[in-house]
């Protein structure tokens, strides 16, 4: 057999050497992506409450508007009901 030339070894040296670069940087990626799943479900969960919080605004403001309605309504009937007695 004859030994591997210079040449073949600073190669192959120098392949390994890129191939620990790549997994150190596909590891800090993962670690990043990881963190922005994260903070997407975070932000999934925020959004998700302010959209429950903002149901129970609308739903308990329904109301008012029937109540200044039957106000109005009531007002008008005693302003009838006066102007009627005082004749």
């Amino acid at each position: 057999m004859t030994p591997p030339a210079p040449d073949d070894t600073g190669v192959a040296l120098e392949l390994e050497r890129l191939r620990a670069v790549v997994e150190v940087g596909m590891t800090r990626i993962d670690g990043s992506l990881a963190l922005l799943v994260q903070r997407s479900d975070q932000t999934d969960k925020q959004v998700a409450d302010h959209e429950n919080r903002l149901d129970a605004l609308e739903r308990g403001r329904w109301p008012l508007p029937s109540l200044a309605a039957l106000v109005a309504v009531v007002g008008a009937l005693l302003a009838l009901w006066q102007a009627g007695t005082a004749r």
